[in-house]
């Protein structure tokens, strides 16, 4: 036998030989940025481990009670500060915790609201909150291509805007436009007060609604959105859209909806 054929029938030497291409496999990898990934795989793992622990600590405390500091928390789990901060960074995109002067609290769970066409107001009430609005501008404004749509009116046509920031128990939790033909809705501007009900407006004035096509999405908020919610542009929002109908089929609205992600969640029911 030769040594060609002794190294190939040699169970040591075929070891040494997958062992170097483990090595060079390995090299490959690391020249292609696996190793890099694996390690920030290592700390995400971290960071999501301390997070379930304070989560479990989250869940034996009430609402507005105090979270542990970073520093006690650090200790606690043996871990850096920096990670302990990640962890509480998503916490608080959760709405899990929210910033009270220079320490951390429980929130109040997520308002869920329910996908129907029963108003804003009408929901909050229901989930045992206390509706309110801030009227940020009622203006008219020509029709872009898609509220025309939304509305079957010409592009350019007339149309009155009304936005509105909504409040759940005084906190701010989501930016409404909704949009109106003043044909059909002129009379608002001298009989609505836009700190109520619009929908509950609408139908005093003769108008059913019929049905709406809803299309909701994630974004993040533009730095006027976010100034208006009182957030950073950082946090996660949902995004409605909203075109609604009447008996008829003739359209009533057209509605952009803007929700803190941190402070409202959504919910349907579905049959078949």
């Amino acid at each position: 036998m030769n040594a060609r054929d002794a190294g190939r029938h040699d169970p040591a030497s075929g070891l040494a030989r997958r062992g170097a291409g483990v090595r060079v496999e390995k090299g490959i990898a690391e020249n292609h940025g696996v190793s890099d990934l694996a390690t920030d795989f290592g700390r995400m793992s971290k960071a999501y481990r301390v997070r379930t622990e304070i989560e479990a600590i989250l869940d034996r405390l009430g609402e507005g009670d105090q979270v542990p500091p970073e520093r006690e928390l650090a200790a606690r789990f043996e871990v850096a500060r920096e990670t302990v901060r990640q962890a509480l960074r998503e916490l608080l995109v959760q709405g899990r915790i929210r910033r009270q002067g220079r320490g951390t609290v429980v929130s109040r769970p997520k308002m869920v609201q329910p996908l129907s066409l029963r108003s804003y107001t009408e929901g909050a009430i229901g989930l045992g909150r206390r509706p309110g609005r801030l009227l940020v501008g009622w203006d008219d404004i020509p029709a872009d291509p898609e509220t025309a749509a939304a509305l079957d009116i010409s592009t350019g046509s007339t149309v009155m805007h009304l936005e509105r920031v909504l409040l759940a128990d005084d906190e701010k939790v989501g930016l409404e436009s909704t949009y109106l033909t003043p044909a059909r809705f002129g009379a608002l501007r001298t009989t609505y007060d836009p700190t109520t009900s619009l929908y509950a407006a609408i139908r005093a004035s003769g108008v059913v609604f019929g049905s709406a096509v809803e299309r909701i999405e994630t974004v993040l908020a533009s730095p006027r959105e976010a100034a208006l919610l009182e957030c950073t542009t950082a946090l996660p929002m949902i995004l409605l859209h909203r075109r609604t109908i009447d008996a008829e089929g003739v359209p009533i609205e057209r509605v952009r909806a803007l929700y803190r992600g941190d402070r409202m969640a959504f919910e349907t029911q579905l049959r078949e």
